[in-house]
């Protein structure tokens, strides 16, 4: 399918963002968001035998959920350090799971190879939004399913995008990942050849010891958070450090120090026709 790309130097973009996700540990962060790949398959429905691609899989939370239910899954990322920790827990849990270094734009698999194609806040950092919606289209198989969670914008991930982007804004022409949280996104891209698209917003509570400790975590593990920090003085730094800390008290509801912060994300489940 093609699909005409932005005017903008996509290949310079995926670059940076292609260093930020093998920068620091996104395993760390990943393994918390377990509970989403749990909650995608049931709202999926999958059943053991299906053939499930898990693109732009990070550590693995929704390839996981998939094996857990029996099917027969492949979890595909660009950077490969991500799939080997995907492997690693897998094999401590003793599943079946396959990893192959693949880009979410460019996917290496005939059309129609899967009864499920599967994302959790990952396809949605493309820097070519609408190739990689294409791409998750082309290889599902009609009457396959299609699922996604994506930070909303106006959710706490959304606003610490914005919040970040105020200090490093985002080269001209790359759009912000958080258009793959609005239902009018999805329909766009997807309405054409759906027999259905189901769409609900949910939450997914972050829980650290504090605000400073997520600042920490994300400060040093979290690519895109590691990267911004890398590229401030050390005025900026503290600017930034002091923004997310009082981002994190505007969602803060643990009343008790700690941090307990929910954010919003879009649940997607497209069925192909």
């Amino acid at each position: 399918m093609s699909v005409t790309a932005p005017t903008v130097d996509l290949a310079a973009a995926k670059a940076r963002q292609h260093a930020a996700w093998s920068s620091g540990d996104y395993a760390v962060v990943g393994t918390t968001l377990q509970i989403v790949g749990e909650s995608l398959c049931e709202a999926l429905d999958v059943r053991a035998g299906q053939k499930v691609l898990d693109v732009a899989a990070g550590n693995g939370n929704v390839s996981l959920a998939a094996a857990r239910r029996g099917c027969d899954v492949l979890a595909t990322d660009y950077v490969a350090a991500l799939l080997d920790r995907a492997a690693e827990r897998a094999a401590a849990e003793r599943l079946p799971l396959a990893t192959r270094v693949a880009d979410a734009e460019d996917l290496p698999f005939e059309d129609a190879s899967f009864d499920a194609v599967v994302s959790t806040f990952g396809v949605m950092f493309t820097p070519n939004q609408p190739q990689a919606a294409a791409e998750l289209m082309r290889v599902c198989r009609p009457g396959g399913k299609i699922g996604m969670a994506n930070w909303t914008p106006q959710g706490f991930i959304g606003q610490l995008f914005r919040t970040i982007g105020s200090h490093l804004p985002p080269p001209p022409g790359v759009m912000s990942p958080a258009r793959w949280g609005t239902p009018e996104f999805i329909r766009e891209r997807f309405e054409p050849q759906a027999a259905a698209i189901e769409l609900q917003e949910r939450h997914f509570v972050f829980r650290y010891r504090s605000a400073e400790h997520f600042l920490e975590v994300f400060r040093n593990m979290y690519g895109p958070t590691l990267k911004a920090f890398a590229a401030l003085d050390g005025a900026g730094k503290e600017k930034l450090a002091a923004e997310i800390i009082a981002l994190v008290g505007r969602f803060n509801r643990s009343g008790d120090g700690t941090m307990v912060v929910p954010s919003e994300y879009l649940e997607v489940v497209v069925v192909k026709r």
